[in-house]
């Protein structure tokens, strides 16, 4: 286990080698077991093993002071401490924070910012807890801040019908977590040029919001931009999962569930293109039309049911 006193150098994520930006902060590798294997009773009456995901709590502390205890898998857990930070508008540049510091025989993470985070208190006063598993929480302060969003415009940010056809059987055969023991909601950051999706990061989490969160954290690590990129998720699209996709500067988010409307009031608000049940060569385009490129496929003929 890493010392709370004595922070490493930042690894890069697995699916990366792309180098940090100059004054990142130096985070520890303070990754975990991820699944705990445990007997069960099957309805046949049998005893066998399985696998489930092993959720541990984590609490944050920034420069001292107690923020929040995040439930979590622990996979990238000081990516996820970045993310949250960010996404909370806590921070708003990586170079911010001084390093991040996970320790798991104490369930902590101490965060050190270069100096100090300005009205913390008037920012975390008002605190909302969000839906879904792992429940997430959001600061009051962070939604009067949308005003400041900015994304591109259609013309400069769009996707195809046959992109999102490859997004999504790159996701079909994702190797997972979810598929081992389930339980799980996972992430994934893909780069759109042309009709090419390249992903560039995947994460599974208790939430689905821990996962983008650490897709955040990476994001600001590597100084990656969101103008060109979509958000694939398995979980459903809540005013959350697109308000923090929003504030990372991504303007197209898939999903494999459906959508609040909420969510959906939203993305429309902000400009974004929404898509829900999306699986196999199935979708539903919920708004931002205008930055897809539709390719109908032909409709089936419908089933006759004989009576007999």
């Amino acid at each position: 286990m890493s010392s709370l006193n004595d922070p490493q150098t930042v690894p890069l994520a697995p699916q990366s080698r792309q180098a940090v930006v100059a004054g990142a902060p130096r985070l520890t590798q303070a990754r975990c077991e991820l699944l705990r294997e445990i007997q069960v009773l099957d309805e046949y009456g049998a005893r066998r093993n399985i696998h489930i995901p092993a959720e541990r709590p984590l609490t944050v502390f920034v420069d001292k002071r107690e923020l929040v205890t995040l439930m979590t898998l622990g996979e990238m857990p000081e990516l996820l401490v970045l993310g949250y930070l960010r996404n909370q508008r806590l921070v708003i540049d990586v170079t911010e924070v001084e390093s991040v510091t996970v320790d798991w025989d104490v369930s902590a993470a101490a965060v050190r910012t270069r100096h100090g985070v300005r009205d913390i208190e008037d920012k975390t006063a008002h605190r909302v807890v969000t839906t879904g598993c792992g429940q997430g929480t959001v600061f009051g302060d962070v939604m009067t801040q949308l005003h400041t969003v900015q994304l591109p415009t259609a013309a400069q940010a769009r996707i195809s019908q046959s992109t999102l056809h490859r997004m999504l059987e790159t996701m079909r055969q994702q190797d997972s977590i979810h598929r081992k023991a389930g339980s799980v909601h996972g992430c994934a950051l893909f780069k759109l040029q042309g009709n090419t999706a390249e992903m560039q990061m995947f994460v599974e989490d208790v939430g689905r919001h821990n996962a983008i969160d650490t897709i955040a954290g990476w994001m600001s690590m590597h100084g990656v931009v969101g103008a060109d990129k979509a958000f694939y998720t398995t979980g459903r699209l809540t005013s959350e999962m697109v308000m923090k996709a929003a504030q990372l500067g991504v303007p197209i988010v898939v999903s494999r569930n459906g959508v609040t409307a909420m969510g959906h009031e939203l993305a429309a608000k902000l400009g974004m293109t929404l898509f829900g049940r999306a699986a196999n060569r199935h979708f539903l385009c919920y708004c931002g039309f205008d930055r897809f490129d539709s390719e109908p496929e032909a409709q089936r003929p419908p089933v006759r049911i004989v009576a007999g």
